[in-house]
C-alpha cells in the first residue's frame, strides 16, 4: 500500500499508469490485476482507504479524544508536519480535489476535508471557542495546512511550511486562550 501511495503521490492519479504502478510496487500488471481486480481505481481506493485509518488513529481520534484541548490541537500540527515531511510529500486527497480524476472520488475528498474540520472545530469547541468561530478557525487550519503543502512544493522552501504551521498553530492556541 505505501508504495502505491507513494506512486499516487508523485504521478496524480491520471500520471499514475499500470506502468508506473507496477515498477513502484515491484508487482507485474498481472499481479496488480489479481490483487485490484477494479484496476486503478480499486488502487485509487485502497489507497484512500489507508489514509482513513492512518487520520482516523493518528489525527481525528486525538482531536477527539484528547481531554485538553490545546494538547490535542498541539499534537495534531506535529504529527501533520511530520506526515507531510514539512510540506514535501503531497497531499493525496488534496490533489484528488483539485483535478477531474477526483469526480470519481468527489464524496470521499468531502468526507476527508469535513471530517478533519469537523474534528478540529468540535476541539476548539471543547476549549470554549463559539461553534461558528471554531468552524472559521477549522476551515482556516485545514486550508491552510493544504495551502502549505502547495506553497512548499512550488518554492522548493520547506521553511515555508514550518511558518505557515506554527501561525496556524499559534491561532487555535489564542482562539482557546481568549475562549478558556
Amino acid at each position: 500500500m505505501p508504495a502505491l501511495a507513494e506512486a499516487f503521490r508523485e504521478h496524480g492519479y491520471d500520471g499514475a499508469s499500470l506502468a508506473v504502478l507496477s515498477k513502484a510496487t515491484g508487482l507485474g500488471k498481472g499481479s496488480l490485476y489479481n490483487f485490484f481486480p477494479g484496476g486503478k481505481e480499486e488502487m485509487m481506493a485502497a489507497v484512500l482507504d489507508d489514509i482513513d485509518r492512518w487520520f482516523a488513529d493518528a489525527i481525528f481520534r486525538p482531536l477527539e479524544d484528547i481531554s485538553s484541548p490545546a494538547k490535542a490541537i498541539g499534537l495534531m500540527f506535529d504529527v501533520v508536519s511530520a506526515y507531510f515531511q514539512s510540506g514535501r510529500r503531497v497531499c493525496i486527497i488534496g490533489s484528488l480535489g483539485l483535478n477531474a480524476a477526483g469526480e470519481v472520488f468527489a464524496a470521499r475528498v468531502r468526507q476527508y476535508f469535513a471530517r478533519w474540520i469537523g474534528a478540529v472545530a468540535r476541539c476548539l469547541e471543547r476549549g470554549s471557542v463559539p461553534p461558528a468561530l471554531a468552524v472559521e478557525h477549522a476551515e482556516e487550519a485545514i486550508s491552510g495546512i493544504q495551502g502549505a503543502i502547495v506553497l512548499t512544493r512550488a518554492l522548493g522552501d520547506e521553511a515555508a511550511f514550518a511558518r505557515v504551521v506554527d501561525r496556524l498553530r499559534s491561532s487555535l492556541l489564542d482562539a482557546l486562550d481568549r475562549s478558556g
